[in-house]
């Protein structure tokens, strides 16, 4: 499950060079793949696709931002133009990607639909093909999706792909990629809490636990609300949209959640239930006493099978800041999962101190870079080196900080 960490210090290979290391990656792959004729089919509604996307998503290592109820939630709210591109071996539907077409200085991409507000990104393949023993030749693979996106998109852009998820090769790693400046840390849920602490420094977790609770006693109490009504859930989307804007505020930079269209997918996916799987979940520590009903932290997340993604969380410095509210709430969050059929808690991408002192796995993610038009590869080549820049500075903390100072600055 862990991939290899990025080394900045690597020079970069060129786009012939990773052209003959994703063909060599192909061959090795792709050596038990069958030849056979492999159909691509652009689809511009969800609809006829229901049946295949639902059976496909049922593997537990598909991620949920694939899943045609999350997939739906997004295009209801933002109805860009579809592209979804179905693959058909023989008479097997052997992959879907999800894909939405968005205009970016005038160059058309192709994205995983809701990319924007995901933290890992697998497509929809078949069991065949993830075993390596479907009729998936991945020469055709690459040539197919270019085909079918002619005259729709000028480059297929898929983020935040995981090249190895939990021991399983992604098939899109056959494809041209540049390895993404963010990462992923996940905890793995063991058999109690007890068990998943000794992962960690649990003798200083548990320490820092016990000062964080005496200090939320002490101003009145607290309750750990997890889940509950629909009302009350969209009323906490709602608190966390405020306490989000404050925090952006502060640092001078652009609200991502500000706009209407993503609030209406957010609460979308509240509506979203299916057995133990949901959409989103809106975990809370409210406070009693004096402080009656205030919200002091909030946290969403998401489940599918066995996987939780912790989607976005957010904290009020007004009152109670130095009871650090917001990591007092992953551990109600954490060691309320165990014995509920969880295995792995997903901190998500973006590198902060708290995601490392929780997750003992850092997951590389990869973007897929795939021209289709010769604006296409332009925009590619500025994709790569953009990437790369990205990931040269955050692996440099000095330069990173300087980064952060001037972007607020520039509200950027």
């Amino acid at each position: 499950m862990q991939t290899q960490k990025l080394d900045a210090h690597q020079p970069p290979l060129d786009e012939a060079a990773k052209a003959d290391t994703s063909i060599a990656s192909i061959h090795s792959l792709g050596a038990k793949l069958a030849v056979a004729e492999l159909d691509v089919t652009v689809f511009d509604t969800m609809a006829p696709l229901e049946k295949d996307w639902r059976a496909l998503e049922r593997n537990n290592l598909t991620s949920l931002h694939q899943a045609y109820d999350w997939c739906h939630s997004w295009v209801s709210a933002y109805r860009r133009p579809l592209a979804i591109l179905r693959g058909v071996c023989g008479l097997e539907t052997a992959f879907i990607l999800p894909v939405e077409i968005e205009r970016v200085h005038g160059v058309r991409i192709a994205k995983f639909i809701g990319a924007d507000h995901s933290n890992i990104n697998t497509g929809l393949f078949s069991e065949h093909v993830l075993h390596g023993s479907g009729d998936l030749d991945a020469h055709r693979f690459a040539k197919s999706l270019r085909h079918a996106l002619r005259g729709k998109a000028d480059m297929l852009l898929l983020q935040n792909v995981p090249l190895e998820w939990r021991g399983r090769r992604n098939p899109l790693g056959l494809l041209p990629v540049v390895q993404n400046q963010n990462h992923a840390y996940q905890l793995p849920l063991l058999e109690d809490f007890e068990a998943t602490l000794k992962q960690l420094n649990a003798k200083s977790r548990r320490k820092k636990f016990r000062v964080q609770s005496k200090r939320l006693e002490a101003i009145g109490g607290f309750d750990y609300v997890a889940g509950g009504m629909a009302d009350e859930q969209h009323a906490f989307l709602e608190q966390f949209f405020a306490q989000k804007a404050e925090r952006f505020k502060a640092l001078g930079l652009l609200d991502v959640f500000a706009d209407a269209d993503t609030r209406a997918f957010l609460h979308g996916l509240i509506d979203i239930r299916n057995g133990d799987d949901f959409g989103l979940q809106m975990h809370a520590i409210r406070l009693k006493g004096e402080n009656e009903g205030h919200i002091a932290a909030l946290s969403g997340i998401s489940r599918k099978g066995d996987h939780v993604v912790c989607q976005f969380s957010s904290i009020d410095e007004s009152l109670a800041a130095d009871a650090s509210p917001g990591e007092f709430l992953f551990w109600q969050m954490i060691s309320g999962l165990h014995g509920k059929g969880t295995a792995l808690f997903d901190f998500g991408l973006g590198d902060q101190v708290y995601k490392r002192s929780w997750a003992p796995i850092e997951t590389d993610h990869h973007d897929v870079i795939l021209p289709v038009s010769a604006i296409g590869r332009i925009a590619g080549i500025a994709h790569r080196m953009i990437t790369r820049s990205k990931a040269y500075i955050k692996a440099r903390p000095d330069l990173y900080k300087f980064a952060q100072r001037i972007r607020a600055k520039i509200g950027a």
